[in-house]
């Protein structure tokens, strides 16, 4: 059977049996659902004017991608413990080899942060950088000329070629499902069912990013519901209420969803017979929040000019909690120097630290924001395929009209509680600080407005937020 035999054929088939079949254009990398935690979702819509929306969606399947499978974290008797932790550790060791590709990736995370973060004001807001990240590498693959150009530039890949395998490898030292913890960054390419488009796109976009691609009528009930219901899979429901009103517009020739999806326990949980009741110095006035409480060994206490700062281990990353002097505020931080060096850096190397108990006080938050990003990137020098005759997606979208991305939505939620994190961001484009030095004990008490950074095991930013009012 050829492939558009298998194009034709797909309404009926899981999306895992197409990568099976086609073995030589696409390798075996399992496809997997989660529920759970933190989450984060891109979604990048393409087109003429364009929105997104999901479903069932294996009727409206062209292709595919395949997760790789890991071994799952140990349990059972101490027998097969043993031989289970064996093969665990060895996937563990394996996906080691990928870490450090991001790199090259700092000026792309400080200038966006800053850029996306500032406009904060007196409001929570959340953004997802690497989320961001995959949807601007997908929109690179599609484009060319100028638009191709700017993102390559912004995203610091000398090549389309570079920025393919950068991503792919970002991808992989981000992955993780083994029944502890789960990280996956999952995208997708969704057309309309007249568009003719180039088929080897297509493939590399499965290939390299881990993409599956849709084909259905833009703006119809069952696209729409294909669109919301992949969404909501991806993202263990936790945006249900913002994804469930997305819709694919009738003039929508293209859209590119990407997510992110992470779940993870504290390395050691919060007592909640510890809670205390307490205030919150919100810029709107005080307000009585539960403050979780515990005494921090390691890795310490961090501090700068302008801030100070600890952090919390997770089951797959860390949760930085950045506290301004007082005096100075979170978005003040993002255009410091030395504050914005400390939350790229990897932090344990950081000087100024030391290995004290850390009396810390965290409130128990859900902060949510929405901001427009279409204006921000064009600032950061992406602004070509924002142009209404814009020709750059030409190779390939097979129309005479042009097509350009409309608006950059971006949307996202973290909720931390005594037991771990959750959270989930979405994005979409439419085509149409220093304390004193610490002494042996210090209290951290985040009764004001501050800064978090969830890092990645690879040391990369999966969310950086402002809470302004818990």
């Amino acid at each position: 059977m050829n492939r558009d035999d298998l194009f034709e054929a797909l309404g009926g088939v899981k999306p895992r049996y197409l990568a099976e079949s086609e073995p030589k254009k696409q390798k075996i990398r399992p496809w997997v659902k989660w529920s759970g935690a933190v989450a984060a979702v891109l979604v990048a819509a393409l087109l003429l004017g364009f929105f997104f929306g999901p479903g069932s969606a294996g009727a409206y399947a062209l292709a595919s991608p395949v997760y790789p499978k890991q071994a799952r974290y140990p349990s059972g008797g101490l027998s097969l413990v043993e031989t289970a932790h064996d093969a665990w550790w060895k996937d563990q060791r394996a996906q080691r080899a990928y870490f450090g590709a991001g790199e090259g990736l700092g000026p792309f995370l400080g200038a966006t942060i800053t850029e996306f973060l500032s406009g904060a004001g007196d409001q929570n807001r959340v953004y997802s950088p690497l989320n961001v990240y995959l949807a601007l590498a997908m929109l690179a693959e599609v484009t060319e000329g100028e638009s191709r150009e700017e993102v390559l530039t912004l995203l610091g890949a000398d090549s389309i070629e570079a920025l393919r395998d950068q991503a792919h490898a970002v991808w992989n030292a981000n992955y993780r499902d083994d029944g502890a913890a789960a990280s996956i960054l999952a995208s997708s390419l969704w057309m309309d069912d007249s568009l003719q488009y180039d088929e080897d796109t297509v493939w590399r976009l499965a290939d390299s990013y881990y993409a599956s691609s849709f084909r259905g009528e833009m703006g119809s009930e069952g696209y729409n519901k294909a669109l919301q219901s992949w969404m909501n899979q991806e993202t263990g429901g936790l945006l249900k209420d913002q994804i469930d009103r997305i819709e694919l517009d009738p003039e929508t020739v293209l859209a590119i969803v990407t997510t992110i999806y992470f779940k993870a326990k504290w390395s050691s949980e919060f007592q909640a017979s510890q809670n205390t009741q307490g205030l919150f110095h919100s810029p709107d006035g005080d307000r009585e929040v539960t403050f979780m409480r515990k005494t921090l060994t390691t890795p310490g206490y961090y501090w700068g000019e302008k801030f100070s700062a600890a952090c919390l281990g997770t089951e797959n990353g860390s949760f930085w909690m950045i506290l301004p002097d007082e005096g100075v505020t979170p978005v003040e931080l993002l255009s410091d120097e030395e504050a914005m060096a400390f939350l790229l850096s990897g932090k344990y190397d950081w000087e100024n630290h030391a290995r004290v108990k850390v009396n810390l006080s965290l409130p128990k938050f859900d902060v949510k924001s929405q901001m427009e990003l279409k204006e921000g990137l064009k600032r950061l020098g992406v602004s070509s395929c924002f142009e209404t005759d814009c020709r750059d997606f030409a190779d390939f979208v097979k129309l005479d009209d042009a097509v350009y991305v409309s608006k950059v939505q971006h949307g996202a939620r973290v909720l931390i509680d005594e037991t771990g994190i959750e959270a989930a961001a979405y994005t979409e484009m439419a085509m149409a600080g220093s304390g004193a030095p610490p002494t042996d004990e210090v209290d951290f008490v985040l009764d004001r407005p501050f800064l978090f950074v969830l890092m990645s095991l690879d040391n990369l930013p999966l969310f950086v937020g402002v809470v302004n009012a818990p």
